[in-house]
Order: structure tokens, then C-alpha cells, then sequence
């Protein structure tokens, strides 16, 4: 449950992720001799940097091997302390446990089993309250009975503040006790109300929802979809695929009922695996085949020479894949929610998908993050660090690749401030996001849109960020022309 302090947060949850869009989880033959130092990990760190980063022709010549590697890792990054540049690595990332890094990146962590994101309670910008996004089906906060909307105002009898927050909610405890507020005729008001909640290792589903709406001549189809990972985490890091064989089930399931409409809820994904993106693109997409480009990559010269050699001309080009299940054909366009938290392989199928039919996003700008990154760890096992480094930047069909600063929407929606409003469940049509999406396609409005609804109040952080890399994940883990 690790957060961003405050005030860094906006520098933070770009710099700490990669969009997942990577090719292969790499396991360095880069190895030191001797003992595991912070010496010889930076050296390990800067040989594979000095091979695989992408703007590895921007390291610095001399570099501070002394420092502990967490910091000597981002003393490699281009320019990355210069907000000014929005092209420069905003999203490379260490840590400090390989095992733990695969792990998360297979949606398996300690965890509650909720997201939260983290507002200023009031205008003095002194109390925090926690709000929660969504729980997991079967996780502790489930079973306490925690839900979208909650909002937390303390962690173990203390009031949240901008001094406190960081150390209630990071602390990695086994059990937290949860204090709630309630809006009392517009007033945030404390309640007396408690939870105890534990925190264990727990296997996330990316799917938290998937329904059909039939509203006329309309069958809607809609998906909350959380994070691109193929499937259940094994001990080694790896996973089976039984997250994208849910997502073909689901999609048969909507081509079983005529679905005519998708909307597609990825408010809350920061992004994932490139195959999962894939896929999920290859049952969306009008008149796309395993012949039609979804993405192409653009990696350093020294990867991209070996790649050549080792694959041939044009091992760089993700095509689409052909999806018996796929129900493109029946559509003409697809609704994306997005918001501040949508990242990475996220933006990846709204850039494949652009060339091949109407993209509609509603909600608020997306973070922007047009490279991806690859895992790379010590195939021996001596040096326990993982880092996950930018290595490739991607384009779509139509060669677009200028989406540095995020996809702003078609349709700008915010959800309720929470100091004012309450939050719908997701899937309910008077949902702001939802509700918006089902009015651009069939006119009708489920609830009135009010403008006291929208708010300019962003959030100051989020559970989300703590997730492997910020969640900001474009990982590929497609080995070319396979």
C-alpha cells in the first residue's frame, strides 16, 4: 500500500511506470564476479543500461557507482528531472526485489484487496481522506464489506493529514483499522464507523465487471478492465493465460447476444502486458486480420542491429491477431473511459485501434505514455534488484506516435468530487462516466447530467501508483513473428 508524498505525485506516477509494452521479460547474462555490493550492482545496472535503455546514447560518461542503486538507477534516466521536457524518461523504474516486481506485474502483491485515490479533505489543504475506487471481489476489503465510494478519514484512529498519510497507509502492516466519513447534508462528517481489514498476497482478476445493456435497437457491451496481465502468477515469475482466455469468453458471450456497442472502462488501468493489448485489440477492431499492423517499435541501435540479424526486417511490426470470437465486424466504433490513471498498453489500443475505426474517449486526459519497457533481472539469481527501463517507443498503423501528452477526450467527464457527491457503483448507468458513454450512443440520458457533478478537484495520489512501476506498465512480452 505504498503511496507518493503529496506534491510529487504528478512527477511520480509517470516516472515509476512503463507501459508494459515491452517484448520479453529479459534475464541479464550481465552479472558482476564477486560479492552482490553496491558497486557491482550498478555496474550490472549500467552495462544493461549502457545495451538495452533506449536513450542510451544520453547516459552520463561518469557516473556515481557509490550511491545505493535505487538512486544511482535514476542518475542513468534522460533528463529525467526536467518537467519542462515531456519526451524525456518519465517512466523507467528499479526495484528492489525481481521476484517481487514479476509478481506485481502478474496483478499479484500484498494487498487489501482495494484502490483508493487520495484527496485533500478541505481547502486548507491539510486533512486527507482516501476514497475507494473499487475492491476486489473475495479480497479482505471485500469481506469487511468496503465499497466503491467508501471514504476513508482514518487509518488506525488517526485522522489523515499531508504528514501522516504516507506512514499509516505504507507501512506494510498485516491489518489495518479503517475509520470512515459520511456526507452529512453536504458536510463531510466523521463517523464512528470501523473496519479492520488484513492485508495478505492476493491474486488479482483484471475483469472486475462485464454486462450487457439492451437500451432499443442498442446491445451495449462493458467491461471495467484494470490491468493487462495474461494470467495467474507461478512461483517463477511467470503466468498462465487464464486472464486472456476470460477475455475471449467474455467476448463470445457478447457476440452470443448481438453485442452492437462497446464500451470499454479503463479509468483505472495503468497498463500491462503488450500480448494481453493485443488481444483485447484483436477482438475490438473493424476489418482488422493478422495482416493489419497494430503497433510498431522503435528501439536503440545496438537492440535493434541484434534484433535484425536474429529475426530479420521487420520483426518490429505487432500485427492484430485473427479472434474467432471477436465481434468487430458488428461494430463501427468503441467508447474508452479514461481519466489521469489510464497509462500505457491502455493508450496502446486506443492508438492501434484509431486507423481502423471511431475511438470515442470519454472522461479526462490519459497520462501519455508512448514507450514501453522490458524486465531485466540476473538470470543468476545473485543480484536479487529488477529494473524495468524504457526500450522502445511505439507507433500505430498510421505511424502516430505523438501521444506524449496523453489522449485528451472527446467527451470530458470527471467523477464526483467526493468531499460533495457520492459515488455510483460502476456499471450503474447513472454512473457519470458510464451514463455519458450510454448517451453518445443512444440519446438517452440515464440520469441528468448536473454541472455540480463535474469537479476540477484532482486527486494528490493514489493506491494505484504503488502497484510495479506505478502501474504506468507497456511491458512486451511478444517474441517477434510468434
Amino acid at each position: 500500500m505504498n503511496i507518493f508524498p503529496i506534491g510529487r505525485t504528478a512527477l511520480l506516477w509517470l516516472t515509476a511506470g512503463v507501459f508494459l509494452m515491452t517484448s520479453c521479460k529479459k534475464e541479464s547474462d550481465i552479472t558482476p564476479s564477486g560479492s552482490t555490493s553496491n558497486g557491482e550492482v550498478n555496474s550490472w545496472i549500467l552495462a544493461n543500461m549502457q545495451h538495452s535503455y533506449f536513450w542510451n546514447d544520453k547516459i552520463p560518461a561518469t557516473t556515481d557507482t557509490s550511491l545505493t542503486p535505487d538512486k544511482y538507477f535514476y542518475t542513468l534516466l534522460y533528463d529525467y528531472t526536467n518537467t519542462a521536457n515531456i519526451d524525456r524518461d518519465r517512466f523507467s523504474w528499479i526495484q528492489q526485489s525481481a521476484d517481487e516486481l514479476k509478481a506485481s506485474l502478474n496483478g499479484q502483491s500484498k494487498t487489501t484487496g482495494m484502490e483508493y485515490s487520495l484527496y485533500y479533505r478541505d481547502a486548507s489543504n491539510t486533512g486527507v481522506i482516501a476514497v475507494v475506487l473499487y475492491v476486489q471481489p473475495g479480497s479482505p476489503a471485500a469481506k469487511a464489506g468496503i465499497k466503491r465510494g467508501d471514504v476513508i478519514s482514518k487509518v488506525n484512529g488517526e485522522l489523515l493529514s499531508k504528514n501522516n498519510y504516507q506512514t499509516l497507509l505504507s507501512s506494510n502492516a498485516d491489518s489495518y483499522v479503517f475509520g470512515f466519513a459520511t456526507l452529512v447534508n453536504g458536510t463531510l462528517t466523521d463517523s464512528d464507523q470501523t473496519k479492520q481489514v488484513n492485508a495478505v498476497v492476493f491474486q488479482s482478476d483484471p475483469f472486475l465487471l462485464d454486462t450487457t445493456y439492451t437500451i432499443g435497437n442498442k446491445t451495449v457491451g462493458y467491461i471495467v478492465y484494470n490491468q493487462f496481465i495474461r494470467g495467474v502468477n507461478k512461483a517463477d515469475g511467470s503466468s498462465d493465460n487464464a486472464y486472456d482466455l476470460k477475455m475471449e469468453s467474455i467476448f463470445d458471450k457478447f457476440k452470443q447476444k448481438g453485442v452492437n456497442e462497446l464500451v470499454l472502462d479503463l479509468r483505472y488501468n495503468r497498463g500491462g502486458y503488450v500480448s494481453s493489448s493485443i488481444n483485447l485489440a484483436s477482438l475490438i477492431g473493424k476489418n482488422i486480420d493478422a495482416s493489419k499492423v497494430y503497433y510498431t517499435q522503435k528501439w536503440n541501435s545496438i537492440e535493434t542491429d541484434e534484433r535484425d540479424k536474429k529475426y530479420g526486417k521487420g520483426w518490429n511490426n505487432q500485427t492484430f491477431l485473427t479472434k474467432s470470437t471477436a465481434i468487430g465486424a458488428n461494430l463501427s466504433r468503441v467508447f474508452i473511459l479514461t481519466t489521469g490513471s489510464t497509462a500505457s498498453a491502455s493508450e496502446l489500443v486506443i492508438n492501434g485501434l484509431k486507423p481502423f475505426m471511431t475511438v470515442n474517449t470519454i472522461g479526462t486526459t490519459t497520462v501519455g505514455k508512448n514507450v514501453g519497457s522490458i524486465t531485466i533481472s540476473d538470470a543468476n539469481k545473485r543480484i536479487k534488484w529488477g529494473i524495468q527501463p524504457i526500450t522502445f517507443k511505439s507507433a500505430n498503423a498510421q505511424g502516430f506516435t505523438d501521444y506524449a501528452g496523453g489522449f485528451t477526450p472527446t467527451v470530458r467527464v470527471t467523477e464526483p468530487d467526493p468531499r460533495k457527491n457520492s459515488w455510483k457503483t460502476l456499471g450503474d448507468l447513472t454512473e457519470p462516466l458510464l451514463g455519458e458513454a450510454i448517451f453518445q450512443i443512444t440519446g438517452m440520458r440515464m440520469a441528468r447530467r448536473a454541472a455540480s457533478t463535474d469537479s476540477d478537484v484532482v486527486p494528490i495520489g493514489s493506491s494505484i501508483d504503488s502497484k510495479a512501476g506505478g502501474g504506468n506498465m507497456f511491458i512486451t512480452d511478444i517474441v517477434p513473428n510468434q
